[in-house]
């Protein structure tokens, strides 16, 4: 989980009670990470007790077997008091006049501190008629000097100055600019300042990684020696045409091509480079999201020990597929990213199955490790809810449902485990046009220089869409890559919206057709020769001539996705629902494999195993998911454990449901219990809107002797539309299309014997091993969200305010207003005892409620 701490203030009784909670609830550590404060803070970001309190955290960690990392620097991106104007981000600021054709001497002065004339030009024309080139003006003395034309002109004049831009949620201490990440001097100082005492007060052996937030330097395209490195890099000076990144036609194209692939360079060496250089001499690995701007590529990763993406959508060219792609060509056999961020905005309000469904779609996008976002800092004796984050999930013990967290995190740890085994399968590689994004980004046209953003907007959605929903895996793949990448390894490339391919690039593909692989162009503005010309409504006809699916599925179920990792003697895939209705299908895998097991990363235990067969029938309810684990013998190097085979739910069985109608009674905390009617939302009850917390349903039923598999059953989910009811969330914000059963987890007790809980599709607890023959008590406890009790709560408006009075304003809470939208609590359908009924399994016909 990331760690926000408030301040810097924080205790240490509160720092040890927090990690103890990560770890009873089965998270796998802590990345700290440092920002504004709630209250007065209590010292200053790297100050000696700060870095003591981060030693006592460090060692807590390690003692309750916790990773433990650590962030680089507070708030984002990188910088500081340490970062001087020298030292600070810059941008081209473009001052455009228009004059007349007498001659002018222009004093050069610098419009605001910090700003320095790059270069002025002139060309004839207006600013209504362009002119066709400029060209540049001489400096004398001090004065721009224009000589007389004919006609009227434009005087563009470039200058270079601090983007202003401060650390965004800084912590006290830690105010200051951005640091400039094409500058390794600027990259230097910082970690001198920062990451140094950090790692002087936390020793190696008690750090997991170090950390670098998303790239957010809005607006910095400058640096000091950007001419003399532009030079040096493409053998041309830059600064007789630098105005051409403010035109348009094909030399303009190649300035700005030129230009921006420099950037991208001086980034990976003068701040990738050197962070991981600093990082491996104080022994422990760096660890970065490598997407924004400055314009890193999906090569430009390849400079840092650990890649971390952000995002989620498995059809969608998402930063996390920018992350995972970089591992998979860079071999990094670990690929994190930042999950839950915005999850169900507001804080509090997300439930155990958003966090389930959001996770499901990183797997697919090729991650194999999760860092939760996140978990909020708060004293115990803070008023309300207490301290939490301006936006993202308070992912925290002070959730009602934090029952279900052990099991989630179980859930997800198995899953993320296997996944780090073996190799990825990606048929596809998607061609990223890194020269197409250079020649066409850029502040001076209106544009971004993220070539993440660039390359999401440029390449068409339905390509990863259709690669997907045709059960095939991709990897996008950029020009740097190829000298690293053999031929033969993917059997389908796609090139799509490129204007010029690179010979290096051209000369690779044709070794791709050579190995026996496609190139397929998709709707190309170019010519590739021996390359497949088709259309996006064509792809998927003609990936299906090319490559068989991965795993044939059938009927077409666009909900479904899969990824795949070979090891040496097991094809492994995770399958999943990702969608709100319940899919069955019949599936084919690719691998020629004798034998299968499905295996359940809930519980550890393999469903069903056998011989392959034609075909398997799977049925997956909503943001459900299973493995599915193909090889030739029972030794396979990977085992879910413990190995333990469930009954067939087939044929030779029939299925008794009896409605649990009552009468039953709910008691809300240590209240007295009362009669209650199912369904019963909690919302409805006067006096209970703002209640967060636990309500148990009790009620007895009498039974004849039950044998063979029960469960206690409590309904299928509603299909919501989130588009209409939760229109404008800010951000990438998660949620799942389904208002379940239960709000928002149940626990079952069934004569005094705990059967488990029950939080996400399908809803239902196996009871067998607690039921007897008479009497049986049922005991529901439910546990619902904070969400509830946030929307009561002024607390943190309060401390917000306080806050801003006290140190500005560094955020802004998001959506308190939007707690209570959609929420309901309690036990919203009348639960079913369902018993598989067969010559070893009989249950009473005649129950009786009581």
């Amino acid at each position: 989980m990331r760690w926000w701490w408030f301040g810097p203030s924080v205790t240490r009784p509160e720092l040890e009670r927090e990690l103890t909670a990560m770890a009873h609830a089965g998270i796998g550590g802590a990345e700290v990470a440092y920002v504004y404060p709630l209250a007065p803070a209590t010292t200053d970001l790297g100050s000696d007790s700060f870095l003591a309190d981060l030693r006592f955290a460090a060692e807590r960690a390690r003692d309750l077997g916790l990773r433990f990392d650590l962030t680089l620097g507070s708030g984002w991106s990188f910088g500081g008091p340490h970062i001087s104007t020298e030292l600070a981000a810059r941008q081209l600021h473009w001052e455009r006049r228009e004059i007349g054709s007498g001659p002018l001497e222009i004093p050069v002065v610098s419009p605001w501190p910090g700003d320095d004339l790059v270069a002025g030009y002139v060309g004839a024309g207006s600013l209504q008629e362009q002119p066709d080139s400029y060209q540049q003006l001489p400096v004398v003395d001090g004065r721009l000097m224009i000589a007389a034309e004919t006609g009227p002109r434009c005087v563009p004049l470039a200058y270079a100055r601090p983007t202003g831009q401060n650390v965004k949620r800084a912590a006290a201490g830690a105010e200051g600019p951005v640091l400039d990440h094409y500058s390794a001097a600027a990259t230097e100082a910082h970690l001198h300042a920062v990451g140094d005492p950090m790692l002087d007060a936390v020793p190696a052996e008690l750090v997991g990684s170090v950390f670098c937030d998303s790239l957010e330097v809005y607006g910095a395209d400058w640096t000091p020696t950007l001419p003399a490195e532009f030079a040096r890099r493409r053998g041309y000076n830059i600064l007789p045409v630098l105005y051409q990144l403010t035109v348009d036609g094909p030399d303009a194209a190649r300035l700005r091509a030129d230009f921006h692939r420099t950037l991208a360079e001086l980034y990976e060496e003068n701040f990738v480079a050197v962070c991981q250089r600093w990082a491996a001499g104080r022994g422990v690995p760096f660890r970065l999201q490598g997407y924004g701007t400055p314009p890193a590529t999906v090569s430009s990763y390849r400079f840092a020990d650990l890649f971390e993406g952000e995002g989620w959508g498995w059809k969608e060219i998402t930063q996390t597929r920018w992350a995972s792609s970089a591992a998979h060509l860079y071999e990094r056999a670990v690929v994190s990213a930042e999950v839950w961020t915005w999850v169900h905005s507001p804080s509090f309000r997300a439930t155990p199955l958003d966090l389930k469904g959001e996770s499901h779609e990183h797997l697919l996008n090729g991650i194999n490790e999760l860092i939760g976002h996140g978990w909020p800092y708060s004293p115990t004796e803070a008023p309300g809810l207490g301290w939490f984050f301006y936006a993202a999930g308070a992912l925290d013990d002070r959730n009602p449902w934090w029952p279900a967290m052990p099991e989630l995190s179980r859930y997800l740890g198995r899953l993320c485990w296997l996944l780090q085994h073996g190799e990825p399968v990606a048929d596809v590689a998607l061609y990223v046009p890194n020269e197409d994004l250079f020649a066409t980004m850029g502040r001076a046209q209106g544009g971004s220089l993220d070539a993440w953003r660039e390359a999401h907007q440029r390449i068409p959605s339905a390509i990863p869409a259709t690669i997907r929903t045709a059960r095939l895996d991709y990897d996008l793949i950029d020009d740097n890559a190829l000298a690293g990448t053999a031929p033969g390894r993917y059997r389908v490339i796609i090139i799509s919206t490129a204007t010029k391919i690179p010979e290096a690039t051209a000369r690779w593909l044709d070794r791709v057709r050579e190995s026996g692989g496609a190139v397929m162009a998709v709707d190309s503005m170019i010519r590739l020769p021996g390359s497949l010309e088709v259309s996006v409504d064509g792809l998927a006809d003609a990936l299906a001539s090319a490559v068989a699916p991965d795993l044939r599925i059938s009927p077409p179920t666009p909900d479904i996705g899969i990824v795949h990792r070979r090891t040496e003697d097991s094809d492994v895939y995770f399958v999943a629902n990702t969608g709100p209705t319940t899919c069955t299908f019949a599936l084919t895998a690719r691998p020629s494999a004798r034998g299968f097991e499905q295996w359940d990363a809930l519980s550890g235990r393999v469903l069903h195993a056998g011989a392959t067969t034609e075909e398997m029938e799977l049925t997956l309810h909503p943001y459900q998911a299973t493995v599915l684990v193909f090889g030739d013998g029972p030794d396979a190097s990977i085992r879910a454990e413990p190995v333990e085979a469930l009954s067939s739910t087939g044929s030779g069985r029939s299925w008794s449901q009896l409605p649990l109608s009552g009468p039953w009674q709910v008691a809300y905390g240590n209240d007295p219990a009362q009669p209650v009617d199912l369904p019963h939302i909690w919302e409805h009850e006067p006096g209970r809107q703002h209640y967060s917390g636990a309500a148990t349903y009790t009620t007895s039923i009498d039974l004849d002797a039950v044998d063979g598999e029960v469960w206690l059953d409590f309904g299928d989910c509603e299909v919501r539309d989130i588009g209409a009811t939760e229109h404008g969330m800010v951000g990438p914000s998660y949620r799942v299309a389904v208002l379940g059963p239960v709000g928002e987890v149940a626990q079952v007790n069934v004569n005094g014997v705990d059967c488990g809980l029950s939080w996400a599709p399908p809803y239902r607890v196996e009871i067998a091993d607690a039921l007897r023959g008479g009497a049986n008590k049922i005991a529901i406890t439910v546990y619902n969200t904070a969400a509830n009790a946030l929307a009561a709560d002024n607390h943190i408006t309060r401390l917000a305010a306080e806050s801003e009075a006290r140190y500005g304003r560094r955020f802004r809470m998001q959506d308190l207003d939007r707690a209570l939208e959609s929420v309901r609590s309690g036990l919203l359908r009348v639960p079913m005892i369902v018993a598989s009924v067969g010559s070893d399994a009989t249950a009473s016909d005649n129950a009786t409620h009581s």
